[in-house]
């Protein structure tokens, strides 16, 4: 009696998995996010760079720098050739610029060990810088059709609705077990794009849309599901306060490359005021401004004096500086509200 039983509730599951599979295929191919540009043209560069991308931002925000980055690096042959400077400045605004640099180490990687052709196996992804079990099994799901588990926020806030689990008192292991043994095998790319598309859509965190659902008939906790109620505490961000000195000619800016682990490693800053005169000894102050700028986890202070030098002078530093042409300030790495204070100037 015990092993019927369990034989009934294992064909019951088999049958409410078969059912969600099937819904979410044909729910993304009724009514997925198509238009979206890294779901034309699909090569494994692309997805890879979109994957990426999307990590920790959301899908609005990327739409425009993934367009920008594919029109820089149409193809892995031309992303191999890049410098991380290039990588960076395509990258800049974006946030999270550890992403581009994982992107710079990683193509590096591609380039030497697999003849700039993105690997297809398992093993292989998943020891690229930046990437783990998560990307590598979208990256093996959507460009190489290798039906593999994703498990991200969306995927498992969907899945425990569900199944009407606590996603809080679950183990990644039975999380990851269930994110495979819903997979649709047959269509792994639809069912890829559905799964995240239905948590980014309708199985929203707070109020989500039960009604146009496609497995709310089945669905342990349709109908049920209470708004989220904000975290404060969760939300109090961590100040940061900078005090730099942009020293600009007519034509130029003095900018160093910031090599501290920082959020801006790698990227082009203006000096730090406090040995603003173990510089450069040319220059006038002719303006100051305070700027506020928010980044997901960080709130930035930033005191910026800018000063006019005559000349272009070398300077006396140990860090990588340069003199760039206010023109050419698009072709380095720089950090959005540096941008946009120089591009205001």
């Amino acid at each position: 009696m015990v092993a019927r039983n369990q034989s009934q509730k294992k064909t019951s599951l088999n049958k409410q998995y078969q059912f969600f599979s099937q819904q979410v295929v044909q729910w993304y191919l009724n009514h997925g996010r198509h238009d979206l540009p890294w779901r034309k043209k699909v090569t494994p560069y692309r997805i890879w760079v979109s994957e990426i991308m999307l990590q920790q931002t959301q899908v609005k925000t990327v739409i425009p720098y993934f367009k920008n980055f594919i029109k820089k690096f149409p193809s892995q042959k031309k992303l191999s050739v890049a410098t991380e400077d290039q990588i960076l400045a395509a990258w800049s605004g974006l946030g999270f610029y550890r992403r581009a640099r994982n992107i710079y180490a990683s193509k590096e990687i591609i380039k030497k060990e697999y003849g700039n052709k993105f690997p297809k196996e398992f093993h292989q992804i998943i020891n690229l810088p930046g990437i783990g079990k998560s990307t590598t099994g979208a990256i093996l799901s959507l460009a190489f059709l290798d039906p593999h588990p994703i498990l991200d926020g969306n995927v498992k806030r969907v899945i425990t609705r569900f199944l009407h689990k606590d996603l809080n008192s679950m183990k990644e292991a039975e999380l990851w077990k269930l994110s495979s043994d819903l997979i649709n095998r047959d269509d792994c790319f639809s069912y890829t794009q559905g799964i995240m598309d239905l948590g980014a859509t309708i199985c929203t965190p707070s109020k989500p849309s039960c009604s146009i659902c496609p497995v709310s008939s089945q669905c342990l906790s349709a109908f049920k599901v209470r708004s989220l109620k904000k975290n404060k505490s969760a939300s109090k961000k961590k100040v940061i306060s900078m005090n730099l000195s942009l020293i600009q000619t007519k034509k130029s800016l003095l900018l160093a490359k910031n090599e501290d682990e920082s959020i801006w490693k790698n990227l082009w800053l203006p000096f730090e005021s406090v040995s603003l005169e173990n510089y450069v000894q040319d220059f006038q102050l002719i303006a100051t401004q305070n700027i506020k700028h928010e980044l997901t986890h960080r709130r930035l202070n930033i005191n910026l004096s800018t000063y006019m030098s005559s000349k272009e002078s070398k300077i006396q530093t140990n860090q990588q500086y340069k003199w760039i042409k206010k023109d050419r300030i698009d072709e380095y790495g720089l950090p959005k509200p540096i941008t946009k204070v120089i591009k205001e100037l």
